[in-house]
């Protein structure tokens, strides 16, 4: 995030996308356009974050092209941020793990999206791979849809919210860490102000919303204040509208990457 800047360009290869790129509803048009990205942005961002069901529902042939892109990752140098959003218990989340944040396996990422509602100790498989591989995790706690806050804002008997209990597990995992730990959350630039205390938490926090769901660089000020160096945000249609061109998608990422320093003061 120092060298690079605090973006991560995300890899949603809809029906829509691939239309526009005039690319086929198939895995190998996804597979053009996800690797197209990872060329044109891969060696000036921090991180690109692969969305996986847009892989997932070609099956096994989409899968193979989700491992490809990540080992295009591997290979130019920039962070993946798998976005699959996984949350179980007991030996599936530990095989989750195995998959995902553990070794050199096809789908290996430097990072996962998880989710916590099946309650934060669920995700101790995760978490122990992540601190043995220094991989990280990016964990669901205050997110951009509406229907979020429905259980995010619900509070327990003495009235923390379950957003502020999830930054407060994550934050006891990465006491000492320095410059940050390895357990991120995922905090929408979309949601206003809030008072979880995100700068505590003392990890990365993933910021979905830039752009096309409403959020400004502004935006992040306001939702992140103190902890605003400590954001990763996410641009997904604000720059992949400008492809197929790598020129194009390339020149969109370092837009926005001026626009988010501007922001947070990196």
């Amino acid at each position: 995030m120092v060298a690079r800047g605090p973006l991560c360009v995300g890899i949603d290869p809809h029906p829509g996308l691939l239309s526009a790129w005039d690319l086929p509803l198939s895995a190998a048009g996804v597979e053009r356009f996800a690797r197209t990205v990872v060329e044109a942005v891969g060696p000036s961002v921090a991180a690109v974050k692969p969305q996986s069901a847009f892989f997932e529902v070609f099956g096994s042939a989409g899968i193979a092209v989700l491992e490809r892109v990540l080992a295009d990752c591997r290979d130019v140098g920039t962070l993946s941020v798998l976005d699959a959003k996984r949350g179980d218990i007991g030996s599936t989340m530990a095989a989750y793990a195995t998959a995902y944040l553990t070794g050199d396996g096809p789908l290996a990422a430097d990072s996962l999206t998880v989710s916590p509602f099946l309650g934060f100790g669920s995700l101790a498989p995760a978490v122990e791979a992540a601190l043995a591989s220094g991989r990280g995790l990016f964990v669901l706690a205050l997110t951009s849809n509406p229907e979020g806050p429905q259980v995010q804002h619900a509070v327990d008997e003495s009235g923390r919210t379950v957003a502020a209990t999830i930054a407060a597990q994550a934050a006891e995992i990465n006491v000492g860490a320095d410059p940050l730990g390895s357990i991120g959350l995922v905090v929408g630039a979309t949601i206003g102000s809030t008072d979880v205390d995100l700068a505590a938490v003392n990890g990365p926090l993933l910021a979905p919303g830039l752009g096309a769901q409403g959020a400004t660089a502004e935006d992040l000020q306001r939702v992140f204040g103190d902890a605003r160096r400590n954001v990763l945000a996410t641009s997904s249609r604000d720059v992949l509208q400008h492809g197929p061109s790598v020129g194009g998608l390339r020149d969109a990422a370092a837009r926005v990457v001026e626009q988010v320093r501007a922001a947070v003061g990196s």
